[in-house]
């Protein structure tokens, strides 16, 4: 850096003249900063040099990307000219992402999405790409081995060791959805004593350290940590029918803006029709070896055992159509859990149009 003791004496006219160029300099780079976060702002797609058309994803990294994982990796994205960039989201972020424009798809709980809509929020869902409630409910290993929990431990045993215990909880859904299995075999949820986390990982962390007797959240953490020899998982959609896709009728939406859906509907029919074939191929294939790579992809870290587990507990369509009476059964579900009280659906909230 210059000392400016010894710095000579400049003409205050040509200290004038750099001084408006720098001004210039800086207005005209806001002016270009405020014109780019306008454009991202706005939900707009770029088309690159190539010809194709790149766009941003909001995913959460559990099981439910799998089909968006797969039409990448399969090249469904790719045969329709489009390019996937991903953005891993939260349930609390996933929304405003959405609406800033940062991400112009959302893979989305219908939770996330209807609460969306409660307040008045311009969203649409173009598609379902996978059903149910993929859960477990893992309890530590000390307190399987107090009360005698295996993974065949009928519902009622289960229950009824819950009765008086630990519980952690990283959000209010899987909160209400474990509190719907306890209802069911008679144990009131609000005599437990709950642990509020951050995260999924926060209650594994809880869990393994002894802080809480258990948790439950959507695999694959659950299967993990019995993989890892840290608990045991005792409840899952296979034992508890709350859960299932039958009863709840509650599936992953493809979700974006509708002004997005009107400017850029080649891109939403590519996309959304990508991701259709890929779930299709899940169902046909779910053991197929480019399901699982696609898997490892989309929970790296995960064993295959747990992977392979985890897809087998979605109900993956073999058509990503929405339909009124499945709608109506998921605003149903939601209700019961107190996630949405106020939550509705309207036929100008989903459409079917930019499928196949």
């Amino acid at each position: 850096m210059t000392n400016p003791a010894t710095t000579p004496m400049t003409d205050p006219m040509a200290t004038r003249s750099r001084t408006r160029a720098r001004a210039f300099a800086l207005t005209s780079a806001a002016l270009l900063g405020a014109a780019l976060l306008t454009g991202c702002g706005n939900g707009s797609s770029s088309v690159g040099s190539d010809g194709k058309t790149t766009v941003s994803v909001g995913i959460s990294g559990n099981i439910f990307d799998l089909s968006i994982r797969l039409a990448e990796q399969n090249g469904y994205f790719d045969q329709r000219n489009i390019k996937v960039k991903y953005v891993t989201l939260t349930a609390a972020t996933g929304t405003s992402a959405l609406q800033s424009g940062s991400v112009q798809f959302l893979n989305d709980s219908p939770t996330n999405f209807l609460a969306a809509l409660s307040k008045g929020l311009p969203q649409l869902a173009v598609g379902t790409n996978g059903g149910g409630n993929p859960l477990g409910l893992v309890v530590s290993a000390d307190f399987a081995k107090k009360h005698d929990l295996t993974a065949d431990s009928p519902a009622d045993t289960v229950a009824g060791a819950l009765a008086d215990s630990t519980a952690g909880a990283s959000s209010a859904n899987t909160k209400a959805e474990a509190g719907l299995f306890l209802k069911a075999h008679d144990v009131d949820p609000t005599k437990l004593k709950w642990v509020s986390l951050p995260s999924p990982a926060a209650d594994k962390a809880a869990l393994t350290k002894g802080e809480i007797d258990w948790f439950v959240t959507s695999e694959p953490i659950p299967l993990q940590v019995q993989h890892d020899g840290d608990g045991v998982v005792v409840a899952d959609p296979l034992k508890v029918p709350q859960w299932a896709y039958e009863d709840a009728g509650y599936g992953q939406l493809v979700v974006v803006k509708k002004s997005y859906a009107n400017s850029d509907a080649d891109t939403v029919k590519g996309f959304a029709t990508a991701v259709q074939q890929a779930t299709a191929y899940i169902a046909a294939h779910p053991t197929d070896a480019k399901v699982l790579s696609a898997a490892q992809t989309t929970m790296p870290g995960a064993p295959d055992d747990v992977l392979k587990s985890s897809i087998a507990q979605v109900e993956w369509p073999k058509s990503d159509e929405l339909t009124d009476a499945g709608l109506n059964k998921t605003v149903a579900f939601v209700k019961s859990i107190g996630a949405v009280p106020d939550a509705k659906v309207s036929s100008d909230d989903w459409t079917n149009k930019y499928l196949p």
